[in-house]
């Protein structure tokens, strides 16, 4: 029997959010978000064979990571106008082939100065942003009752990728050489991702609609213009993620200012990224039934209880365990902006909107780690940087207080 066709402008069900279709993307998206994001990591791990390779001192050898951070930030926001612009395959097709030129293109670098514009420019900005940022928003787009979780899980592709790249690039450095290892992971992400992106072609499903976003023409659900809104959620994400760094950057160092040694240092560093994969998918579970605010707020609420145990504690036991709490309550911050995103603006504008307060959270995390540094510099203790964290944390607990507080009542002025 032939079956009856759907009425004209009605989306197939087995295509739509939270169908089987949207769970099978995010498979894929989580794909993509892992292999991208080798540009974020393998720098880190060269470094050291680059540096004695052309004879450099250690503020040059971290010049390539300083530029692919600040490329990745910028390039976020490029490539989420594109994906908004022509859809996801789009920026994911750019950024592959960048990322095969940039890995070929440091492979061959003579210098400092072409290896460092490489990965800046083509691996940075043109290459794993769009791998991150866009991937997020095309994924909160095909789901609806499932929406947090969904994002939480490709933004953990992330991390992932920060767990299972750095032995990997650093295995074939010492088998291979830092120059074929670089050309290797070129031709990877070319080989992997392109055929991955072709599988994202379809687009999003017509009534994944713009959440809680409808309000008078020019306001968002919260009563704020868009404009007002975006730049509060950019100085909540820089703010919180000044707080994050200093952790994350400096407690390596920081144990071995104690005594401790830096190899402790860096199994809590490795600790705190592990649960933050377990946080990013809690804190998804939790967003799907709190919200996006909510969850942004619980987890600026916690990261902060975390940085005052910091003050409070610096054995090394207590430091392990502290380090995994801090891993465990931060993970799901920067997910919970997306979710944010999507629940209070149309839907067509979340590649770029969420871009921008990517962009945001990088550039706090570069500005923590060096305010920390510069705050240790004058005091001689981190003691003076932890409560630093602690001061941005307070903005960003502010900021998500307030907007939850405006969507309750906006609520509660709905139902009454």
């Amino acid at each position: 029997m032939t079956p009856t066709p759907l009425p004209a402008g009605r989306p197939d069900p087995a295509d739509g959010p939270d169908s089987p279709a949207a769970w099978r993307r995010l498979v894929v998206a989580v794909l993509l978000t892992t292999i991208g994001g080798v540009g974020m990591w393998s720098v880190v791990v060269v470094l050291p064979a680059v540096q004695a390779e052309f004879g450099l001192a250690r503020a040059e050898a971290s010049l390539p990571y300083t530029l692919t951070m600040i490329g990745f930030a910028l390039g976020g926001v490029l490539m989420g106008r594109l994906a908004d612009r022509f859809g996801i395959v789009a920026p994911l097709a750019v950024g592959a082939v960048c990322l095969a030129a940039g890995y070929g293109a440091t492979a061959l670098a003579g210098g400092l100065w072409s290896f460092t514009l490489a990965h800046g420019l083509l691996i940075g900005a043109l290459g794993s942003a769009a791998a991150f940022g866009p991937l997020m928003a095309d994924i909160s787009l095909w789901f609806e009752r499932r929406r947090g979780i969904a994002v939480s899980l490709c933004a953990s592709g992330n991390y992932v990728a920060g767990t299972i790249w750095p032995p990997v690039v650093q295995y074939a450095i010492e088998a291979y050489g830092w120059r074929a290892t670089q050309g290797a992971l070129g031709l990877f992400c070319l080989v992997t991702m392109l055929p991955l992106a072709l599988l994202m072609r379809r687009r999003p499903p017509r009534t994944a609609g713009a959440g809680t976003a409808a309000g008078p023409r020019g306001v968002t659900a919260v009563g704020l213009s868009p404009g007002a809104l975006q730049g509060l959620l950019a100085l909540s994400g820089l703010a919180c993620c000044v707080a994050m760094a200093m952790p994350q950057v400096h407690i390596v160092a920081y144990c071995g200012d104690l005594g401790y040694g830096v190899a402790r240092g860096a199994e809590m560093l490795s600790l705190m990224l592990g649960f933050g994969i377990v946080s990013r998918v809690a804190s998804g579970f939790l967003a799907d039934r709190i919200g996006g605010v909510a969850t942004l707020l619980l987890g600026a609420v916690l990261q902060g209880v975390a940085l005052a145990l910091y003050l409070v504690f610096d054995g090394l036991t207590s430091l392990y365990v502290i380090s995994a709490l801090f891993g465990l309550f931060q993970g799901g911050i920067v997910p919970a902006y997306a979710i944010i995103v999507r629940e209070l603006f149309p839907p067509g504008e979340a590649g770029a909107r969420v871009g921008i307060v990517i962009m945001a959270t990088l550039f706090g995390m570069a500005l923590g780690g060096w305010l920390s540094g510069v705050i240790f510099d004058l005091t001689g203790t981190y003691a003076a940087a932890f409560a630093h964290g602690l001061l941005w944390n307070l903005c960003t607990v502010s900021i998500a207080l307030w907007l939850r507080q405006r969507q309750m009542a906006r609520a509660r002025l709905a139902a009454a």
